[in-house]
């Protein structure tokens, strides 16, 4: 295998979250921005960032109310996903043309997608300037998620919501699972049979 180096470095860590940020702002007023800068930055306590343009219509509406609520979306939001991203708060209704509903958040002010199986309340602690994007710094204070994907014992089974990545410009299923986290160190059950040749 061989590689060339591009002669311009840019951002080529794919495949990323593709996320639904729902906002209000002191006036009721809320919206739908979609963002795929975005991720987990610390475990304890639990926080999470999105970066955000300041040419975006919402970057004011986060500066003043501190507060949202990153919404991950299943293959079947997959349009208004799209949408949220190409369409300005100034042109458009969000809510109103991807027929989506703003849900009451146990936390924040911010409301929830309804449609979104987990959306994650967040409030602002820190806004770092980087460049073309400002990055927001924020705890997790609550999780919602839909309860058709808790069992009965009360696990959360995020391997069936059908959640979607984004990758270099694409919308992309997040296909097979493919292992789990410690299995490349995880003993191997000994069969039956091997241990009775052992006794």
């Amino acid at each position: 295998m061989s590689k060339i180096t591009f002669q311009k470095p840019g951002n080529f860590i794919y495949p990323v979250p593709a996320v639904m940020v729902s906002l209000r702002d002191a006036s009721g007023k809320s919206n739908i921005i979609t963002i795929a800068w975005t991720g987990t930055i610390c475990s304890d306590p639990p926080m999470a960032y999105i970066s955000v343009r300041k040419s975006r219509a919402s970057y004011p509406m986060l500066v003043e109310s501190g507060e949202f609520v990153i919404n991950l979306p299943s293959e079947e939001l997959v349009r208004a996903l799209d949408y949220c991203g190409v369409r300005s708060l100034d042109q458009v209704d969000k809510w109103k043309e991807m027929n989506l509903h703003e849900g009451q958040a146990s936390v924040v002010a911010a409301p929830t997608i309804e449609e979104a199986p987990v959306s994650i309340e967040c409030k602002v602690t820190q806004v770092l300037p980087l460049g073309t994007h400002d990055m927001f710094l924020a705890e997790v204070v609550a999780v919602d998620v839909d309860d058709r994907y808790i069992d009965e014992k009360g696990a959360f089974h995020m391997d069936q919501v059908g959640l979607v990545a984004y990758s270099h410009g694409d919308y992309m299923s997040l296909g097979e699972k493919l292992g789990s986290f410690g299995y490349s160190v995880r003993k191997k059950p000994v069969k039956a049979k091997n241990r009775k040749a052992k006794r």
